[in-house]
């Protein structure tokens, strides 16, 4: 595949000339996405394997045991479990990639009508060139960026669905520009040589700017006349387009870049400890080695004669030397290489458990809970910060037309008293909905519950009419009619599908389109307005415009958008009205309604014409051509008269204010990005529970200056932490409220706070008072941002992931959160009405907000323990094992000698201890699920890293020593003095060697079996039959057959046999055994005794519960008296009836359980808290501090 050498400044592409293109060097219409072939896939897969430095590391090792001289094992105690790991992940790279392969082949060799020398010619899509022309039909897949030229439909227009690129399963319409309209015959399109001049390749899906020089005349080009690779055509028989961007350069594969990688605390922590416990192997080498050196100095030096040293060797301190690198072999097992897999099968098994979760199923939509990542899962068990979109993500993105304001007078029923029913009235009784049965085109499903708007358009109310003329003609709505009278509208947006819809109930019914003209039949007469002009909408422009011209003649322009966009562009001869209708705005806001504002304008002939000579020219401007454009909408786009406004019900979803609660008591922090307007958002706030009455204060923030908003934050920070207030503990805080160490005090504040800011203050504070505006919004309890941009939603969750140093999810539906899904620590994408971009972006996506809490409470808090379970266990079953060698080594002279047989070091990690650890990991649970939601206390521990951190890290590695000295000693103590049945010394090297490696193996088993809180069939098998193997695996290699086989390897026949058979060996086994176990027995039943944790009390609180049960049954067969107050009396003694059914009351579940402790239980945790609180540093720390959270 060829490419520019240099960046390219302009693309040139002009058709039937491919000598000409081909001088540019443009990239073929071939795609790769694979990583590899054949020839390259073992070099380069493990190239990239061995940038692992633990792959690299034990490469290194196995390197060292080649060498005699230094090396005590065999090779294979290494290339075994190295090649396991490097086979395990080969086949998974190659297994991927092998499906990239047969997707590249798939798309690559679709077939194509291409133009070659006047005739069309089937074609490959990988041989399609840039300037080439081809035919699609219906249905087909566009194969490159094509700029379209003709079609079968009237006007040059054609209908694409773009579900690949943006997830948007609707039409849109894409028009061929006038003077290529009649490019539909092969001879015409042979002959036609015109040259597109337009930007280069790039990722805007919007976008296009370019010019076709054709006829010695340029015509502007844009994106409205191209189709995108990855659209598909639909209801259009066929068209003809010319290529001007193929393979890599589309706009499709050029959106397809990598996404960054993403990794969790554990494993940057994990990648600390392994290089620490490098460090210790090496500082154990020179101890050794220092010990070698002067035990052959001293000692050594006596035995040449029977005992000489190596060839090679020439003095006590190159033996040391040797030395040193034969125990860096020999102890290297204390960096597992088996630890990386493990970790990731475990992660694999946490994955599957949330993709195969029924409760996070959705039956409406049949849309399973997916986990798109697999390197995240106990990350989900550490969140502290929720951002969550509004739109579609709390709400239902199912718009209803509810309320709507003409010309000052409000329609739409009034009252709270609103259900899925409808409303009611002030005496409870529900009024019968508008009856639109004089309409046959209105749709059946559209409800409104006010009948005196439906008077006033059958009674001919001028402004009205003019509100729904405005409703039909300004959109970009399709229109389909399958058979007649069946209308189907293709929105881009809900809202716009909700507003067409209710003027077509109303009698004014949007029928057709065509590029020039729109046709509606108001109240049953077809009327068809000509279209001169779109003003589309964008996020910056927050509005749309149609400028149409009446049958009778007149031109008008309808305009509807944000009311803080159009209430400037207003004449101002419209202020009485302005007024009222601002009120009914407020009015609908406060009820939570999503609003816009219908405006019109007359415009002459003359007016008109003029502007449209400069938008022609703004058009075909080469650059800064959408600023030119914006500039020549904004002058005619002033001056407007007020129509009126509408209001749109989105729903809450189900569960939300349920979720928010829940997510709340696990000190869960949720912030709201929304683009909505502050009203709307600050009432779903309220409706679903993230603000309540009960707060001490909700702060607004909606400063125009950088000053006004750093003063708004200031007497917030004030307010929060008043200086002659105490601040816990007795503390008085005297300071300036802006002071650095603010930070850790306003986190410390009694009292819930909530803060609400708007998007131009939002920026403000981002550009100048960062720290400000952090300080405050960490300090509440809730955060709502509104009418901010997507790039600020990413820079809100990038200040808070960078200065707090906590880990964030972000959540949202819709293109616009895409940023903000990548830029958070996890994407959670909610598969809804906007399309799939946020599902693509993110990492875990499911349909409904309300399985958020089970993802987090109950997957991502037991995928955290389960991971923190497994790393503490596997560090000290490593060091147990290892260290052994390392006491041995004071007692063989040093010598590298090792205690176990090589064969049972090779198998240690991937056969004896591998599975049941797994097991643990896998499956392991400390509360059932159902606790964990009931107790959203127990997710806390997480977020403080409690369960695996540097000192749980430290507390292992002792625990493993201390196993391994008794293990080597307590059976030394023993063979030193001990006989066997018939007399004979008990002590030699095999027989210890097996009684160290069958003490070694039951030890851990044992441990493990302890640390298991919840033991499934499975765990069972695997740690029993792990012992069970150990054993067969023994007696097989101290058979007869083995050595008859293989003599040279096996040649300690009977030994396990005949040490086994003695009463001493297992007496000895047994007492290590005790001794190493009998300390963590104690300490555990201590600590629950004495300092329990909230899963402890809970797990105590199941087993009372099960035992009042088993009372209550048998009282209940013993006699039944009928009385009610026995099974009143039941339901009192659990007492949790309540706290369940309140989410209030949920926030303090652990004191709850205040009965069965000596303290609270989260007073640990709340002490922690604050201690990390203290320590982390303000990011408003001054010049002279670096910033950190």
């Amino acid at each position: 595949m060829q490419c520019c050498s240099v960046a390219e400044e302009e693309r040139r592409a002009r058709a039937n000339d491919r000598e000409y293109n081909e001088k540019f060097q443009y990239a073929s219409n071939c795609i790769k996405t694979s990583k590899y072939n054949i020839l390259t896939f073992l070099p380069v897969n493990l190239f990239e394997q061995f940038q692992e430095v633990a792959n690299t590391y034990f490469l290194f090792l196995l390197i060292l045991q080649l060498i005699p001289q230094i090396s005590s094992l065999s090779w294979f105690t290494t290339i075994v479990p190295l090649v396991l790991v490097l086979t395990i992940t080969a086949v998974k790279d190659a297994t991927d990639d092998y499906f990239r392969h047969k997707s590249d082949n798939q798309v690559n060799n679709r077939q194509s009508q291409v133009l070659i020398n006047g005739i069309l010619q089937q074609e490959q899509w990988m041989n399609v060139c840039v300037g080439d022309i081809i035919k699609l039909e219906n249905n087909q897949f566009v194969a490159a960026d094509l700029l379209l030229l003709s079609s079968s439909e009237p006007h040059g227009l054609c209908y694409i669905e773009t579900a690949e690129l943006d997830g948007e399963t609707n039409m849109k319409v894409r028009q061929a520009i006038p003077v290529t309209w009649e490019l539909g015959d092969i001879s015409k399109l042979a002959k036609f040589d015109g040259e597109v001049i337009c930007e280069p390749p790039n990722n805007k899906l919007d976008k296009f700017s370019g010019t076709l020089y054709w006829k010695e005349s340029k015509f502007p080009l844009s994106n409205q006349n191209m189709l995108l690779r990855g659209c598909v055509l639909r209801n259009t028989e066929w068209c003809f387009g010319l290529v001007i961007f193929a393979g890599p350069d589309t706009k499709l594969m050029q959106n397809s870049g990598r996404t960054k990688f993403k990794r969790t605390s554990i494993d940057r922590l994990m990648n600390t400890l392994v290089l620490w416990i490098f460090g210790f192997l090496v500082c154990m080498g020179v101890i050794l080695a220092i010990g070698n050196a002067i035990w052959e100095h001293e000692v050594g030096m006596r035995f040449q004669v029977y005992l000489p040293w190596d060839e090679a060797v020439d003095s006590a301190f190159f033996s040391g030397f040797l030395s040193f690198w034969s125990y860096i072999i020999i102890l290297n097992t204390v960096v597992p290489i088996s630890l990386y897999v493990s970790v990731e099968v475990i992660r694999l098994g946490h994955s599957y458990f949330i993709n195969w979760d029924k409760k996070m199923f959705c039956t409406r939509k049949r849309t399973p809970a997916e986990a798109r990542t697999t390197t995240l899962s106990e990350e989900l068990g550490q969140v502290e910060y929720i951002f969550s979109d509004k739109t579609g993500t709390l709400t239902q993105n199912i718009m209803v037309f509810s309320k709507c304001s003409v010309n000052g007078r409000s329609y739409g029923c009034a009252g709270d008293g609103f259900d899925v029913l409808g409303p009611k009235t002030e005496g409870g009784e529900r009024p019968e909905p508008v009856d639109f049965s004089f309409n046959p085109l209105a749709d059946q499903k559209f409800l409104f519950w006010d009948p005196t708007l439906l008077e006033a358009v059958k009674m001919g109310d001028p402004h009205v009419h003019e509100f729904f003329r405005l409703l039909s003609l300004c959109h970009t709505v399709m229109s389909e009619e399958k058979n007649e009278g069946e209308l189907y509208y293709k929105a881009q947006s809900p809202d716009e599908g909700a507003l067409v819809t209710a003027a077509r109930n109303f009698g004014f019914v949007f029928r057709s389109r065509t590029p020039k003209t729109i046709t509606v039949q108001e109240l049953g007469t077809a009327v068809t307005y000509q279209l001169l002009a779109i003003l589309d909408f964008n996020n910056i422009r927050k509005r749309m415009s149609v400028i149409v011209r009446n049958p009778e003649g007149q031109i008008r322009l309808y305009c509807k958008g944000a009311d803080t966009i159009l209430l400037d562009r207003l004449h101002p001869s419209t202020q009485e009205l302005l007024n009222s209708t601002t009120d009914h705005l407020n009015e609908y806001a406060g009820e939570g309604l999503r609003t816009l504002v219908l405006a019109y304008k007359d415009l002459d002939e003359e007016h008109y014409e003029e502007w449209a000579d400069r938008r022609l020219q703004a058009s075909l401007a080469q650059d800064s051509r959408e600023d030119r454009l914006a500039s020549v909408y904004e002058e005619i786009e002033s001056d407007m008269m007020l129509l009126g406004a509408t209001a749109i019900e989105d729903k809450l979803q189900q569960g939300v204010p349920e979720t928010i609660a829940l997510l709340t008591l696990a000190n869960i922090k949720i912030w709201v990005l929304t683009g909505d307007k502050q009203e709307t958002a600050v009432n779903i706030g309220y409706s679903c529970k993230m603000l309540t009455d009960d707060m001490s204060e909700v702060f607004v923030v909606t400063g125009h200056t950088v000053l006004e908003v750093r003063e708004e934050l200031r007497k917030a920070r004030e307010k929060m932490v008043d200086p002659s207030r105490t601040v816990g503990n007795g503390f008085t805080y005297h300071g300036n409220p802006s002071s650095p160490k603010l930070t850790s005090v306003l986190e410390a504040v009694a009292g819930e706070y909530a803060l609400v800011i708007n998007g131009h203050s939002l920026g403000h504070a981002l550009e100048a008072d960062m720290e400000g505006v952090l300080e405050t919004a960490c300090a509440c309890k809730a955060v709502i941002c509104c009418r901010v941009t997507p790039l600020q939603k990413a820079q809100v969750v990038e200040l808070v992931k960078k200065y707090k140093k906590a880990v964030t999810l972000a959540i949202g539906d819709g293109a616009n959160d895409v940023s903000m899904i990548k830029t958070a620590h996890i994407g959670v994408g909610i598969s809804g009405q906007e399309g799939i971009q946020a599902v693509l972006a993110s990492d875990y996506a499911f349909s409904q907000f309300k399985f958020l809490q089970r993802l987090l409470l109950v997957h991502g808090r037991w995928s955290y323990l389960r991971m923190c379970k497994f790393l503490c266990y596997f560090f000290y079953k490593n060091f147990a094992f290892t260290m052994v060698h390392f006491w041995f080594g004071f007692f063989c002279g040093f010598s590298a000698q090792t205690v176990y047989d090589q064969y049972f070091i090779t198998l240690y990690n991937i056969v004896y201890t591998s599975l049941p650890v797994l097991a643990m990991g896998v499956f392991d649970q400390d509360v059932p699920e159902q606790r964990s939601m009931e107790y959203p206390k127990l997710y806390e521990p997480g977020q403080l890293n409690l369960l695996f951190n540097k000192r749980e890290f430290f507390i292992c590695i002792a625990q493993g020593i201390y196993t391994s000295v008794l293990m080597f000693f307590v059976p030394y103590g023993v063979f030193a003095e001990a006989t066997r049945d018939d007399g004979t010394q008990l002590a030699d090297y095999q027989s210890f060697a097996v009684t160290v490696a069958t003490s070694l193996v039951i030890v851990v088993s044992v441990q493990i079996g302890l640390d298991t809180g919840y033991w499934t069939a499975i765990n069972h098998f695997f740690i029993w039959g792990s012992v069970a193997v150990y054993f067969a695996i023994l007696f097989a290699m101290h058979s007869n057959g083995l050595f008859d086989m293989f003599p040279n390897q096996f040649r300690f026949v009977g030994n396990a046999q005949n040490t086994l058979a003695q009463p001493t060996v297992w007496l000895t086994i047994a007492l290590t055994t005790v001794v190493c176990i009998l300390p963590v027995v104690a300490f555990r039943f201590l600590k629950l005794n004495l300092k329990p944790d909230l899963s402890d009390t809970v797990r105590y609180t199941q087993l009372v519960r099960k035992k009042q049960k088993a009372q209550h049954r048998c009282m209940r067969r013993v006699g039944r008296t009928g009385s009610r107050r026995s099974g009143y009396a039941f339901s009192h003694q659990e007492g949790f009836g309540e706290l369940i059914m309140s989410g209030k009351n949920m926030r303090l579940s652990s004191l709850a359980l205040s009965s069965f402790t000596t303290r609270s239980s989260s007073s640990w945790i709340e002490s922690l808290r604050r201690k990390k609180s203290d320590s982390a540093s303000s990011p408003s720390g001054g010049a002279d501090k670096p910033l950190k959270g």
